[in-house]
């Protein structure tokens, strides 16, 4: 088979996993960044056994591979009772997996506002939770936008993961586009290809993002 008919023949599939993939992205993002969010608070305002309890959350999910948190979350929540679709197991695992990774990020970012910005709040009368949300977080989320960014376009090519649980996203898609057309090489670069392509398109994302949240000259 010539490689345009070979690509003729794989394009539409390998655009229809992209689609996969892109929803799988989309969603862990949102539900992660919200999730890690939370986390983040928990540990930064240190309530006590919350903030204990985060801090082991996110130590065991940065110490464990994704690829068994898939295992875990797929494979291991029925045997007590709990089951998923493979899509709702896949989201839930990237979701999992992201959120530890942005907490940090934000933790760090707060912790990196000086204090003066904590005494500022209590002496305009507000709570440390109130300084927080009004003074402290949104600087701190001008300086975790980079961070935060490589965590997300990192989650894009860790969507390649859920394939071991049955989803056709773009690297089980092409795995079968493998297993019948017998051309590795050309077809892993199309997808490594369309992992870029994605992978630049987050990148200019971050970049706007910046340039919007970015401090005043």
């Amino acid at each position: 088979m010539d490689l345009q008919s070979l690509f003729a023949l794989a394009a539409p599939v390998m655009l229809r996993a992209t689609g996969y993939t892109l929803l799988f992205a989309a969603a862990a993002m949102v539900l992660g960044l919200a999730l890690g969010a939370f986390v983040a608070l928990l540990r930064v305002l240190q309530w006590p056994v919350l903030a204990q309890a985060a801090t082991v959350y996110v130590s065991a999910l940065r110490g464990t591979p994704l690829l068994v948190q898939v295992f875990i979350v797929y494979y291991g929540l029925p045997s007590v009772g709990i089951e998923f679709s493979p899509i709702t197991a896949g989201i839930l695992a990237l979701t999992l997996n992201v959120s530890a990774y942005l907490s940090e990020s934000l933790r760090g970012a707060v912790l990196g506002i000086g204090q003066n910005q904590w005494l500022a709040g209590t002496s305009l009368g507000l709570s440390r939770t109130q300084t927080l949300r009004y003074v402290v977080a949104p600087q701190a989320l001008r300086s975790a936008v980079p961070s935060m960014s490589n965590s997300l376009i990192s989650l894009i090519k860790d969507t390649s993961l859920v394939s071991v649980i049955a989803v056709t996203e773009l690297m089980l898609a092409t795995k079968e586009l493998i297993s019948t057309t017998f051309q590795p090489f050309p077809l892993y670069i199309a997808a490594a290809g369309i992992y870029w392509v994605l992978s630049l398109a987050f990148e200019q994302v971050q970049r706007l993002l910046e340039r919007r949240l970015a401090f005043p000259h």
